[in-house]
């Protein structure tokens, strides 16, 4: 289990990693249309994973992140424990300008999420949790712990994607009789259900692991698990091939 102290240090990094982020997304320069290496979005993913891997350095742990994606399985399937990194999650959100990206990190242990940390810069929300620790959100440096609390309304608030409302998704969907869609970018879905705004998330679309790892891992901290559908069984990390199955998130409703 991960110390109160380096949970702070974690913290702390991920927070470095934002405000690097902000300087390019706030900066005059920053264009709509990205292309070539050289654009903000690529500057962005780049200072942050600068940022986050010598902060991370001090843990002496592999990184697995989108930048080192091509590092071979045969050198990581021994890996019983590392951080997997996503820098700059959220391209469309990113591009947009609504502020919806996130700064990902999470703690990998036996190929599951034992710690992760979701920040969100630009809406000054930084969320973190994990296995026997809970899940906790801070804004505006007022700490709040999360609870699975259920709303009983009646309703079913699904978390639907902006850019991903598939066939699939919408069957889904139409599964149940009273729905409200709840919209949100990036890693920050998940944290709808860990805020207690939504109830149901289904992804029928592509994930890679370091999309999902550290919001999983603060739903651990919840209880609530991220499912495949086929087995029901939770996702898994490390995997040879780094995509994630489709899945579900679901508390209880």
């Amino acid at each position: 289990m991960i110390k109160e102290e380096d949970i702070d240090r974690v913290i702390e990094i991920a927070k470095d990693a934002g405000k690097a982020i902000l300087k390019i997304y706030n900066s005059e320069s920053f264009e709509i249309e990205f292309k070539g290496d050289e654009s903000p979005l690529t500057k962005a993913d780049k200072e942050a994973h600068k940022i986050i891997s010598e902060g991370l350095k001090e843990f002496q742990l592999p990184i697995l992140s989108e930048e080192g994606k091509s590092i071979p399985y045969e050198q990581r399937k021994n890996w019983n424990t590392f951080w997997m990194v996503d820098p700059v999650d959220g391209t469309k959100e990113f591009i947009k300008r609504n502020g919806e990206f996130t700064v990902n990190i999470a703690l990998i242990v036996n190929n599951e999420p034992s710690f992760g940390v979701v920040y969100a810069p630009v809406l000054d929300k930084l969320y973190y949790g994990g296995l026997n620790i809970g899940a906790f959100m801070i804004h505006k440096d007022k700490v709040t712990q999360l609870s699975e609390s259920n709303s009983k309304t009646g309703t079913v608030r699904i978390v639907a994607s902006r850019s991903h409302l598939n066939q699939d998704t919408q069957d889904f969907i139409n599964k149940y009789e009273n729905t409200e869609i709840v919209s949100m970018g990036s890693s920050l879905k998940f944290m709808l259900v860990a805020e207690g705004k939504a109830d149901v998330y289904p992804r029928f679309a592509p994930t890679m692991e370091w999309d999902t790892a550290a919001a999983h891992a603060v739903l651990v901290g919840l209880g609530i698990d991220v499912l495949e559908p086929k087995t029901n069984k939770p996702l898994t990390y490390n995997k040879t091939n780094l995509l994630n199955p489709y899945f579900i998130v679901n508390k209880s409703v």
